[in-house]
């Protein structure tokens, strides 16, 4: 039996440290990812990302939601580091 991936194009918007790692503030991923984890990681990867996921807040689809969320065809989605302030 043969396995075949189904490939989604995503919306990915960059802010603060993963931006700057990225080199863009937004790019469409394609990608076979199923969930918000499985893209975070390929991208951790690709850009070399220094902040693990534990840290990061999750948006999809400008809410927030668990890591574990499935991903859609046209999905936006936006990995929120930690934000200091005073």
């Amino acid at each position: 039996m043969r396995h075949f991936s189904r490939y989604m194009k995503i919306n990915v918007n960059y802010y603060a440290m993963f931006r700057e790692a990225a080199g863009c503030s937004n790019e469409v991923v394609e990608a076979a990812s199923s969930n918000a984890v499985e893209l975070f990681e390929s991208l951790k990867t690709k850009y070399d990302f220094a902040m693990c996921r534990s840290h990061v807040r999750l948006a999809l689809n400008d809410a927030f939601v668990d890591w574990d969320t499935p991903l859609n065809d046209g999905d936006s989605i936006v990995f929120i580091p930690p934000v200091a302030g005073g």
